[in-house]
């Protein structure tokens, strides 16, 4: 028999990376929209499939997608870029500015898959703690220059945490290092002030967006970054050729056209996630983590496991990460009914 082909080494000491879809009443662990865009969407969505000419390959520059992302935000076209949702582009990042021999840095606890992108390029971690409450400071700032790294991860809001980063602290970072600053903005439609501004006032600054949190178009996968012109004509040196499909641009072609219903829902994704915080500080013993993002992460008095396989048992879904905050729940902010599903079962659990 054919001997079975060897994979790079440590690649099997690696699990997947995998977040549980399962069929429940409330699947609040993924921090998608419980919202889907209008009926209108659907049909401009249709007729724009219907008129591409899919047996050509697509617009490689996705043309239309970054002028409507560009008019969108206000940052100039040959700045912005576009990819399969904003974990591709932070790959492209790490594929043009970090790699073998080169290191990147990151704010701990954060967002799990800055640090994996950093191992499928084969760039080094230098990991730094936050300092209480999560919040960047001088100090974090001064221990990532001293780190020398070629990359710094900066997550705001944070996630798991849920908090926004101060801009001037950024800032601060921007200006004492060399290093790329790469921003992920990923939940900053629903709080928080953004770093876009220092993008013009420091080229090392990348911000980093995507369109299946605010838009409700996780389904869709459409990220964009915000940057420098010389930063985008890196990404093309390492993007894979017709790497978004006319269908993906089309989609978000279309739901830029329903910015405004997109920002309606947001509305009530905030009064769901402010009902949650309310609720949650109400109860004795459970210690919840501020937001500025479209999920609460709080700590139960009891063993975070166990809470959270009860509240799977009654049907709500909620994301486990006591391996990033110690003992620690996520949960996202979804529907008024979804929301009063977990309210009920967490009350349960507490209480069991």
């Amino acid at each position: 028999m054919t001997p079975a082909p060897t994979p790079r080494t440590g690649l099997r000491d690696v699990s997947p990376y995998v977040s549980p879809q399962l069929s429940v009443k409330a699947r609040l662990n993924t921090n998608e929209s419980p919202y889907p865009l209008p009926e209108g969407f659907a049909e401009e969505l249709a007729d724009e499939v219907a008129a591409l000419p899919l047996n050509r390959y697509p617009d490689g520059q996705m043309t239309r997608l970054r002028e409507e992302l560009s008019v969108s935000v206000g940052h100039p076209v040959e700045g912005t870029w576009a990819a399969n949702g904003s974990n591709e582009i932070l790959t492209q990042l790490l594929q043009a500015y970090g790699g073998a021999g080169r290191r990147a840095a990151v704010f701990e606890p954060t967002y799990l898959l800055h640090s994996r992108i950093a191992w499928l390029t084969q760039t080094d971690v230098v990991s730094l703690t936050l300092d209480e409450g999560f919040s960047l400071s001088e100090d974090n700032a001064s221990a990532a220059v001293d780190a020398e790294p070629d990359v710094v991860f900066v997550c705001s809001p944070n996630n798991p945490t849920g908090n926004a980063q101060p801009v001037d602290a950024v800032a601060s970072l921007a200006a004492r290092t060399r290093a790329l600053v790469i921003v992920d903005e990923a939940y900053i439609e629903f709080g928080g002030s953004t770093c876009l501004p220092l993008v013009r006032e420091h080229p090392n600054v990348v911000v980093t967006r995507t369109m299946s949190k605010a838009f409700a178009l996780a389904g869709a996968r459409i990220g964009y970054a915000l940057a420098s012109a010389d930063v985008v004509e890196d990404l093309q040196r390492v993007r894979l050729p017709y790497h978004v499909s006319a269908i993906t641009q089309a989609a978000g072609v279309v739901a830029l056209r329903h910015q405004k219903e997109a920002l309606a829902i947001l509305d009530a994704i905030r009064d769901e996630r402010d009902r949650i915080l309310t609720s949650l500080r109400a109860m004795p013993d459970v210690v919840v983590h501020p937001s500025d993002a479209n999920f609460v992460l709080f700590v139960p008095p009891k063993p975070a496991i166990a809470v959270w396989r009860h509240l799977l048992d009654q049907g709500v879904l909620i994301r486990d990460l006591s391996t990033v905050v110690p003992n620690a729940l996520r949960v996202t902010a979804g529907s008024s009914d979804e929301v009063d599903l977990f309210l009920s079962a967490l009350r349960e659990a507490l209480l069991a």
